[in-house]
């Protein structure tokens, strides 16, 4: 089946590849960090979770694992096949409307930095729009020197290495980054295009949306708990 990709996006590697370049077989292996820890410090017990951009479940399975209820979007098939015991939609993330709201929307993945300003507005408007009265939005931003301090690697305990070979300017403030995941028995690429954003135009694009930041989670501040302005 021909998949029309997203322009300036590819990837390349064994079995499927989605519209924005990434391998399922490849994040199906990638282990899960301390995302999850994160997550779960910064919300109620047994919240109701919308997971935009959840690829094949590595953050889903933990989530669950620690009793929250999780809703699973993609816009890839193939990768939502890989999630279990979650309630799972494919669609576009900046065009969603399902009509319901949640405790937290998660935006994590960097997808806040999406090349394309309107595809971040409309991600952004998903996550207000599906938001519950009380709620919050969970986002993770890039490392302030992830386009700068290329080219670099890390091998992993897991036994893989990533490197992120090349970070070059498109135009318009968006940059073209290439990526390569080194496996023993494998190797995948992705190439994709990532809008940096300082602290202040990262709070300014939330703050166009209706949204502020309540605080940042973490000392790198790559992880936000936003709220929508009315709240504060």
């Amino acid at each position: 089946m021909e998949r029309r990709m997203r322009e300036g996006y590819e990837g390349t590697g064994p079995g499927a590849i989605t519209p924005d370049g990434c391998a399922v077989e490849l994040y199906a292996r990638l282990p899960v960090g301390d995302e999850p820890d994160v997550i779960a410090a910064a919300v109620p017990a047994r919240a109701r979770i919308l997971e935009l951009g959840s690829g094949v479940g590595r953050m889903t399975h933990a989530l669950l694992e620690r009793g929250f209820e999780v809703t699973a979007v993609d816009e890839s098939a193939e990768m939502l096949e890989r999630v279990r015991g979650a309630r799972t939609i494919c669609g576009p993330v900046e065009r969603l409307d399902l009509g319901e709201t949640f405790d937290v929307v998660l935006l994590a993945s960097f997808l806040v930095h999406a090349g394309d300003v309107e595809v971040r507005r409309g991600m952004l408007r998903t996550c207000v729009r599906h938001l519950a009265k009380g709620g919050c939005v969970l986002i993770q931003r890039e490392g302030e020197d992830y386009h700068t301090d290329v080219p670099r690697e890390r091998v992993d305990p897991a036994g893989f290495t990533v490197r992120i070979v090349s970070a070059e300017p498109v135009g318009d403030g968006v940059d073209s980054v290439h990526a390569e995941y080194v496996f023993p028995d494998a190797t995948w690429t992705q190439t994709f295009r990532a809008r940096p954003l300082t602290r202040e135009q990262f709070e300014e694009a939330l703050a166009e949306a209706g949204l502020t930041v309540e605080r940042y989670l973490t000392e790198d501040r790559m992880w936000v708990k936003a709220v929508p302005v009315s709240a504060t």
